[in-house]
This record gives C-alpha cells, structure tokens and sequence, in this order.
C-alpha cells in the first residue's frame, strides 16, 4: 500500500510541476493538477490536505532535486574545480531555468506561514557545508549572495541584467570561486 501511495505522491508533483509550468505557479488549480495526474480529487487532497502543502512540496522536491543535481555534477565533475565553483555553475543554470511567480509563494505563506521552512533549512545546510569546504569565506559570501541576488531577481519579476551582464557576473564569480 505505501508503495502506490508514493507513486501517486509522485505522479500528483509531476503533474503539479507541468501544470505549474504551462500556466503559472499563481494559477495553479488542484482540480488541473488530479486531472493531470489522474487521479480523484479526494485522492490528492489525501495527499495534499491543501493547496499549500502541494506547493510546498513542489518546493521541496525541488531542493532535492537541486543536491541531487549538485552531488553529480560535484562527482562526474573536473577534479580541479572548487565545490564553490559546482555551486555557482548549476545554481546560474538553474536561475536561468526557472523563473517562478512571487505571487505563489506569497499566496502559500499566507496559507501556512511553515511554508519557508524547509527552504530556509535547505540553505542554511547547503550554506554551512560550503563554508566547510571553501577555504576563502570573503569569496563563499560574495559567491552565495550574489547568487541569492539572481534568485530573488527572478522571482520578483525584476531582473534588470542583460544576457551580457548575466554572463559577466557568472563569469566574475567563477573566478572568485576558485
């Protein structure tokens, strides 16, 4: 039973994602989500009792996805390159990738304030680990916030770099990094 409870988890943040992808974050509607998923909304409600949790689930999935993504890339990778440089490397793909809505995760804060939580705790994590394992703090601070910067930058809607700009930064903090 805990076996196709799980694929049905994962089928609802598969769909979730698509639908979120095609029509937006802020529009994302649980009825579109269990008809993409296919399954009854009683099904994903059982899931997820709310819209909320399943954004924050999305979320989290997500933070998996991105260590995931950073281990391989940090052991398929050159050895010579800083575990800084893995991480300023895959998190400008990521930011160039993903460009979500502020209004959902404002609208899932208001739903459950909790909803912060495990993104605030996957950062700290990933925060402390490379400061143990970059030598150099002023670059790590540097790095990690400017980083942060092009995050929020595409959430909000406000990036005001051109693609020139955006591959000079990369390009500057690569440097720094190793």
């Amino acid at each position: 039973m805990k076996v196709r409870r799980a694929n049905s988890r994962e089928k609802i943040l598969a769909a979730a994602a698509a639908v979120a992808r095609e029509t937006g974050p802020g529009s994302l509607s649980l009825d579109a989500v269990a008809s993409r998923a296919g399954v009854s909304k009683g099904g994903l409600l059982y899931n997820f009792p709310t819209k909320a949790k399943l954004m924050q689930a999305l979320v989290e999935d997500y933070l998996r996805a991105f260590e995931q993504a950073l281990e391989s890339a940090r052991t398929a990778g050159v050895n010579s390159e800083s575990p800084l440089a893995t991480y300023v490397k895959l998190s400008a793909e990521h930011a160039e990738e993903s460009k979500p809505s502020a209004s959902w995760i404002f609208s899932a804060i208001a739903e459950d304030p909790d909803f912060l939580t495990p993104i605030k705790s996957f950062r700290r994590q990933l925060f402390e680990r490379l400061k143990q394992e970059t030598p150099n703090l002023k670059a790590l601070l540097v790095c990690y916030l400017a980083i942060e910067g092009l995050r929020s930058m595409n959430l909000f809607g406000s990036d005001i770099l051109s693609a020139e700009e955006r591959r000079l930064l990369i390009s500057t903090l690569l440097e720094i990094a190793e």
